[in-house]
């Protein structure tokens, strides 16, 4: 089951790629500083939290540090080269149940969290990487940017125009 970890992450990895093209397109450079409110992260750190727990997640696994793509470049070339890279690594990592660590550890905030492989992924990394593509997602659309269920996941289908609200 965590072997497919990896593949799990490139998906979602490649729909931000896809929604940053869209935010990039219909709402510009300013949208990487919005925020859904003055004490939470910019929609750019967003983007690089996702990035950077996919590899928090599966580095561990395998027996090594995390690694992180982060770059200096502020701008949606530089998410989406932190993306491409990203998804690259990802895509070289063999996780087997037999080499998994017994416990894995890393911070959570101010704390320091150990849990058993399983409890870290699915408990602790899974939910936070989702979290923070939501937020991505949840600013786009505060900043006008016109997302489906069909961009998020590529599963849904929706006709042009259609709204929950019509």
């Amino acid at each position: 089951m965590l072997a497919s970890a990896p593949n799990i992450f490139i998906y979602y990895l490649d729909r931000l790629a896809f929604i940053l093209q869209k935010i990039d397109v219909m709402a510009g450079d300013e949208t990487l500083q919005a925020r859904l409110t003055d004490d939470m992260l910019p929609l750019i750190n967003h983007v690089r939290a996702c990035a950077n727990f996919s590899l928090r997640g599966c580095c561990p696994l395998i027996g090594q540090p995390a690694v992180s793509f982060e770059n200096e470049i502020n701008s949606f070339d530089g998410l989406q080269q932190q993306i491409e890279q990203t998804i690259a690594y990802l895509n070289s990592l063999v996780i087997t149940e037999a080499n998994l660590p017994k416990s894995v550890q890393d911070k959570a905030g101010f704390a320091t969290v150990t849990l058993g492989p399983y409890e870290y992924l699915f408990q602790y990394i899974f939910p936070n990487f989702y979290f923070h593509l939501n937020m991505v997602y949840a600013i786009a659309r505060q900043q006008g940017v016109p997302l489906s269920k069909q961009d998020y996941d590529a599963y849904h289908k929706y006709p042009t125009g259609f709204s929950f609200e019509r």
